[in-house]
């Protein structure tokens, strides 16, 4: 799913047209650009000419990555898919480890694991590492989708209406008897804000759509706990001092963020087309 990835889509599909497969066969790379204004189409269709495999659905106009995927979903021909935004990274063997646990008839989904590529000196590149890095350790234990996952195609949309696509999809797949897995061996490359404004920008939108979600759906994520958080957050704080001020500081940023993202939830805000964080765009400048 693509809206102005411009700095990233090359490398994406040359990382996808390269991954090494054993199990796994990549059939078919869908990329849907919606309202597109920069050189994203024009890039891909440079890519088409270099690889059969690579499709290009466009849409006129900019309608929310729930729309893009449900463009995307008829028009997938495999009964497995992955699914990714376009301002992402995956290691040589990402789509192997992620779709080979569907030789089990009994799993239905999958998540990667995400490593953030901002620098950890500085303190939203602290920030980043932080928050997947507790993203990680709860998957461990739980199932939190985010930013690519394989699923079996057991439905053709999702809610137009969502703005937390991965998690919408966990309730659908739950409700039908399969497995959920999270595949810490399937590592994708990705970057978090580099400002104080695109974090909160990031964050209240998705605590926004966690509480529609369990709100339409009766369905909360396993992040949906802040006291759950906090736990494991406290279990792994360092004491050192910058380390230690820097968590809190993220800590109250991450609780800043959930309380716009619940004034927006009861002022039913629209987040399906949200304001793009443009700081977590180029994967190649981790800083």
């Amino acid at each position: 799913m693509a809206y102005n990835e411009e700095a990233n889509i090359g490398r994406l599909l040359q990382a996808l047209i390269l991954q090494r497969t054993a199990k796994a066969v990549v059939s078919e790379i869908m990329v849907v650009a919606s309202g597109c204004t920069d050189r994203t189409e024009y890039i891909v269709q440079d890519w088409m000419g270099r690889d059969g495999r690579i499709r290009l659905i466009t849409q006129p106009r900019r309608e929310g990555k729930a729309s893009a995927i449900n463009q995307f979903l008829p028009r997938a021909k495999e009964r497995i898919v992955v699914l990714c935004g376009a301002d992402l990274l995956p290691e040589g063997d990402a789509i192997e480890e992620l779709v080979a646990p569907f030789a089990n008839p009994e799993v239905g989904m999958t998540a990667a694991r995400p490593v953030p590529v901002n620098p950890p000196g500085t303190f939203m590149g602290f920030a980043a590492k932080l928050l997947w890095e507790l993203h990680h350790q709860i998957n461990l234990h739980s199932f939190k989708a985010g930013e690519m996952i394989a699923f079996r195609k057991i439905f053709e949309q999702i809610p137009f209406c969502t703005s937390v696509d991965e998690a919408c999809i966990e309730p659908v797949v739950r409700c039908q008897g399969f497995e959920l897995r999270y595949i810490p061996t399937a590592v994708i490359h990705n970057k978090g804000p580099v400002t104080v404004s695109d974090f909160l920008r990031q964050r209240r939108r998705i605590f926004a759509g966690h509480l529609a979600l369990h709100r339409e759906l009766g369905y909360s994520v396993c992040t949906f706990s802040a006291w759950k958080i906090m736990g494991l957050f406290l279990r792994t704080l360092s004491w050192r001092p910058r380390p230690f001020v820097w968590a809190w500081g993220v800590a109250a940023l991450e609780a800043y963020g959930r309380v716009l993202g619940r004034r927006d939830y009861k002022q039913r805000r629209d987040h399906r087309i949200w304001e793009i964080a443009a700081t977590t765009k180029d994967i190649a400048a981790g800083n």
